[in-house]
């Protein structure tokens, strides 16, 4: 019958291959990356919504709306 990869471990005790010391450190760099990268995502959808908010309140966005002029047309007559 074929192993239970979860129960069968190769020699050496890891899946990985890693030693515990160097499953910690990568563990410990995968953490600080994966926190830098949400702390940067949270102020970038920070900023996106103070410039645009995604939810527009009852009046739509009237300042963005209020700043668009109708283009000028040219007439050939």
């Amino acid at each position: 019958m074929a192993e239970d990869l979860r129960t069968s471990r190769p020699p050496g005790g890891s899946l990985s291959g890693l030693t515990d010391d160097e499953a910690r450190d990568f563990h410990r760099v995968f953490m600080s990356s994966f926190i830098a990268f949400t702390i940067i995502a949270i102020v970038a959808h920070v900023l996106v919504w103070n410039w645009r908010p995604w939810i527009p309140g009852t009046a739509g966005y009237p300042v963005a709306s209020a700043q668009v002029s109708a283009p000028a047309v040219a007439t050939n007559r």
